[in-house]
């Protein structure tokens, strides 16, 4: 998914690459138990296999609900969470996502990338992109990113080393409340338990479409 220009791409990868993962806090590693969020990424704490994921309903890029209830999908589903179109490791891995595409749809998978950018901000991507064959939700306040347990804290120091590459994390989500989702991915079968998930502290570090294509498969299999 071509989120940005490649050129743009290649500049924003070297210049927000550094030797440690983002996962600076201010606070003790734990959780709010008010807000659901992790002080910091290595302090998530994901649903895992075999557990139940939780109903929600979130804006798509064209504004318009999209809902998900556990048990009542007639697909399964996949769900990948990144953290938005201004993070160029996302926008890399979400098109190298484009190949595993047809496969997973040839499967019977319904495939949803969720974002902490605001709706306007996802619809200005799209305008890039040709015709989509999957859905792109907005999740700025991270209701279903603390639903996962994959939201976390951000320090202060790395939003204002993202300001000075011009990425302006509060402009991306419409919100100064500096929370992220870890990546991940989420393979859920149609009685909405999840059959697979791959998360990692370091947003540098993705599973490779092959590895979710095995896990999809591998789910289908095992489903009653």
């Amino acid at each position: 998914m071509k989120l940005i220009k490649i050129s743009a791409l290649l500049l924003l990868l070297v210049s927000c690459s550094d030797d440690t993962a983002p996962t600076d806090a201010t606070t003790p590693a734990d959780t709010d138990k008010a807000t659901g969020i992790a002080a910091d990424a290595e302090s998530i704490r994901p649903l895992l296999p075999g557990m139940r994921a939780p109903a929600f309903t979130l804006t798509d890029a064209a504004g318009k609900p999209w809902r998900f209830i556990p048990g009542s999908q007639h697909k399964p589903l996949l769900v990948t969470f990144f953290r938005g179109t201004w993070c160029p490791y996302c926008s890399r891995y979400l098109w190298r996502m484009r190949e595993a595409e047809q496969a997973l749809l040839d499967m019977g998978y319904e495939l949803v990338f969720i974002s902490a950018d605001q709706v306007s901000v996802l619809a200005q991507a799209l305008e890039q992109e040709e015709k989509l064959q999957y859905t792109l939700l907005s999740d700025n306040d991270l209701v279903v990113a603390r639903a996962f347990g994959i939201a976390f804290q951000v320090g202060q120091d790395y939003v204002d080393r993202l300001l000075e590459h011009d990425i302006d994390m509060e402009a991306a989500s419409g919100r100064d409340h500096h929370w992220l989702p870890v990546p991940a991915t989420f393979v859920i079968g149609t009685d909405g338990v999840i059959e697979f998930q791959y998360v990692n502290p370091d947003y540098r570090v993705r599973a490779e479409p092959e590895v979710i294509l095995a896990a999809a498969r591998a789910a289908l299999k095992d489903s009653p």
